[in-house]
């Protein structure tokens, strides 16, 4: 009888969740508009023992159309700004309690709720464990080796960006460019 109501409970969270937080910083001193080409570093921070993964691959396209969009060309052997990205998850646990609606007949109401929680006394105690998710990107001025520009996502997980990595990078990547200094060129 209990399931239903925590399905419901699960429905409306889910229907309620809230959009990634974005953060960003950047070197206010730098000339971002001075800047042409860029490329990635021999080793992104998603790749794993000397091999580029999937993540990776995913990253860099993202990564390349919205620099592409803000003017800069790739460039593999001599690129102005270096784009580095890493990715990670963690689990994390949240306990919610809501108050319960008691009418006074409990377990022995023939006592009439003398051995009942108070009316809305009573509470409902749910733990809620998921994965969140964070993406951060690096943008570095390659001559002097020094960051220029750091943009950061960080959200809830769902089962469908787990099993399809791809969308949920695209739309993270988007999301930490639309604070970058330069904005997208018009089509």
């Amino acid at each position: 009888m209990r399931l239903v109501p925590l399905m419901a409970f699960g429905l409306v969270l889910a229907a309620c969740a809230t959009p990634p937080s974005i953060r960003t910083d950047f070197d206010h001193s730098a000339n971002f508009t001075g800047y042409r080409t860029y490329g990635f570093p021999a080793e992104t921070g998603t790749d794993r023992a000397g091999y580029s993964t999937l993540i990776t691959g995913h990253f860099k396209r993202a990564v390349g159309r919205e620099m592409d969009a803000r003017g800069y060309r790739f460039d593999a052997e001599k690129p102005e700004l270096l784009v580095n990205f890493f990715a990670s998850s963690t689990e994390r646990t949240e306990v919610q309690s809501t108050p319960r609606v008691t009418l006074g007949a409990g377990y022995y109401s023939y006592r009439l709720g003398l051995y009942t929680e108070w009316p809305l006394y009573g509470r409902d105690v749910t733990t809620l464990h998921y994965q969140v998710g964070t993406a951060s990107i690096d943008v570095v001025d390659a001559a002097r080796k020094q960051l220029i520009w750091e943009g950061r996502a960080e959200g809830r997980l769902t089962t469908r960006m787990l099993e399809d990595p791809g969308p949920a990078i695209d739309k993270a990547v988007a999301d930490i460019f639309d604070k970058y200094p330069v904005a997208r060129a018009a089509n």
